[in-house]
């Protein structure tokens, strides 16, 4: 009983916190799309003076852990003059980290569309960009959606790490309210829950993404 009422007079503190969780994941979801899509693109011209870049890109932030890359943004840059808001570093941060993985799940969705289709396109007088936009992504796009929710789910964890740089989400919402009232246990298992609850969330908009995108290619 005393949990319920702890938890009671938590909850508007935590699912504020949560509330800012999800905006913050998905704000950086987006920016990792436009990240992460023209990465891809580059990466699979044949130009090797753009996709050298873009492959160290993807190497530097898939090599290197979130919570450093978040430090040098928040804390490192400033001795160098530039300088960010705690809203700004910690989504773009995210962001960055994001679009390196979203970058690879779109390159691979990208090369999984055959051949066949391209030399299609462009028998029909089709040029590179206009067969890759009306052609490849709609295709790709559905081989893509698993992974890129998976990063989604990843991103509602990895929201916790920007407590750090002392922007406000569940998890600093969650400390806050251990402060005052001294239950770590109850508080951090109801976080948890919550992160959880969010999770499963997603995954069911997965799922009903993917039965939305292959419903046209069952029906054939």
């Amino acid at each position: 009983m005393e949990w319920l009422d702890l938890l009671r007079e938590a909850a508007p503190v935590m699912l504020r916190g949560a509330g800012y969780t999800v905006l913050f994941a998905l704000a950086a979801m987006v920016g990792g799309l436009l990240i992460g899509f023209p990465v891809a693109v580059l990466r699979m011209l044949p130009y090797r003076l753009l996709a050298w870049p873009a492959g160290i890109y993807v190497s530097l932030m898939r090599g290197t852990p979130l919570l450093v890359q978040m430090f040098i943004l928040y804390y490192g840059l400033p001795s160098v003059g530039i300088e960010f808001a705690p809203v700004t570093a910690g989504i773009l941060a995210l962001s960055l980290n994001a679009g390196a993985f979203l970058s690879e799940s779109l390159r691979g969705a990208i090369g999984a569309v055959s051949k066949g289709q391209w030399a299609a396109s462009y028998s029909l007088g089709l040029g590179y960009w206009s067969t890759l936009y009306y052609v490849v992504l709609p295709q790709a796009l559905r081989v893509a959606v698993p992974a890129m929710s998976n990063t989604l789910i990843s991103l509602i964890k990895d929201t916790s790490l920007v407590s750090v740089i002392t922007l406000t989400e569940l998890m600093l919402a969650t400390k806050e309210v251990i402060s005052t009232t001294f239950q770590p246990l109850p508080l951090y298992l109801a976080a948890a829950a919550i992160y959880w609850l969010l999770s499963l969330l997603f995954e069911a908009l997965q799922r009903r993404a993917e039965q939305r995108l292959n419903r046209a290619h069952r029906a054939r």
